[in-house]
């Protein structure tokens, strides 16, 4: 195609080809200096014109980001960021993960500014001050000082990195609630658009957007059951039922308060009191997650280019993508294989093949069967959980 100038009509952004531009630049110049010109691949002059014309070809991409950075699909990092600011919302930032801990010593010791860590040294702060009950423990809410996704199985927490005279020790009985990292682009357009709905077609389309908007949620679902029975699901008639992960209790109780119609039940395990401007309060229910650790094994062929930062790779997006899905999905089998299969960064020259691909809920028998989850369950898994097989 001959060289045009960029140009912006109804269809969009339209600008010419690298080739193109290359091309026109010959033809000039053989039209200055003469039609005899050589100007082969081995002439420094042709190296020149392909320098430039590669120069203005990176100017066309760039004016095309720009264009495409006019609306959310397009838009990418901080230009990402200047859009969704025209609703009211801001990427969400990195957050701590947070566990209950059980210490124990001495009835009537006090702890301040207490610090305990894992087994693999993460440290976890402690409210302070915090004061053993007569029945020798205490319960704490523990937060971990290193910001992001950090993982805590339960009694893993066993360390007290700042001694007291008469605290023993220390555990956690349950697994942490993983923090966040910094919002991707990706996660940010999914809650933008959510966030649309908050003046909602539906009033449920509302409770989702305002939910999605609260500061460290990571994931959620919202059920409705309009109907005068108890539905399939367990859930109360006439009732809706969250189930959210991250977000202080407070702030996703008050985020369901404001979207929710008069007299409609809130159903779940966790209850929190709102009140209204007018004094009157409101018991707010709603479920959080309960985690089911998923184990999966992949057994690949080892192909040129195979490292061991391959097997870290297949580990880390195996396990990103469990940890993405929706409360209450099914976790396909055939999920998991696209999800390894990122670690192949060169797809035309792969450096594995997998030759299979098993998963099992923890401590269940590997198999090809996808997982169903009851609608408050989340799968999880660590990289840890994830085992890389190679054959051949």
């Amino acid at each position: 195609m001959p060289y045009f100038a960029p140009y912006i009509d109804e269809t969009g952004y339209h600008m010419p080809s690298y080739t193109d531009i290359r091309d026109d630049l010959i033809s000039m110049a053989k039209q200055i200096f003469g039609q005899d010109l050589y100007l082969g691949n081995d002439t420094q002059d042709y190296q020149f014109i392909s320098a430039v014309a590669s120069k203005i070809y990176d100017v066309c991409l760039a004016n095309q980001a720009i264009y495409n950075s006019r609306g959310p699909s397009g838009a990418v990092g901080t230009g990402l960021d200047s859009i969704v600011g025209i609703n009211g919302i801001t990427r969400k930032s990195k957050s701590a993960s947070t566990v209950t801990v059980v210490l124990t010593g001495t009835p009537g010791t006090v702890i301040n500014n207490g610090v305990v860590s894992d087994v693999n040294g993460v440290k976890w702060n402690l409210p302070s001050p915090l004061t053993i009950t007569s029945s020798g423990t205490v319960n704490a809410l523990a937060t971990c000082q290193t910001l992001g996704a950090i993982f805590a199985p339960p009694n893993t927490i066993i360390n007290i990195e700042t001694p007291t005279l008469g605290w023993t020790s220390v555990t956690n009985p349950e697994e942490a609630t993983p923090g966040t990292d910094v919002e991707s682009d990706a996660k940010l357009r999914t809650r933008q658009a959510n966030s649309t709905a908050n003046p909602s077609r539906t009033v449920l389309e509302g409770i989702k957007g305002s939910i999605a908007a609260v500061a460290g949620v990571t994931r959620y679902q919202v059920y409705e059951n309009d109907t005068g029975q108890t539905n399939s699901l367990g859930h109360p008639p006439h009732s809706v039922t969250a189930v959210v992960e991250g977000g202080s209790d407070q702030d996703v109780a008050e985020s369901i308060f404001k979207r929710k119609t008069p007299g409609c039940y809130t159903n779940g395990t966790t209850e929190v009191d709102v009140t209204d401007a007018y004094g009157q309060i409101t018991p707010i229910r709603f479920y959080r997650p309960t985690y089911v650790g998923i184990d999966v094994v992949v057994t690949v062929k080892k192909l040129a280019g195979y490292t061991t930062q391959t097997t870290s790779d297949i580990q880390s997006y195996v396990a990103d993508y469990i940890n993405s899905i929706f409360f209450g999905s099914e976790l396909a089998i055939s999920s998991l294989w696209g999800a390894a299969l990122q670690a192949n960064w060169i797809p035309t020259n792969p450096y594995f093949s997998i030759k299979s691909v098993t998963a099992a809920k923890s401590g269940q028998t590997q198999g090809t069967a996808d997982i169903a989850l009851l609608f408050n369950e989340a799968a999880k898994a660590s990289p840890e959980n994830v085992t890389v097989n190679i054959v051949g």
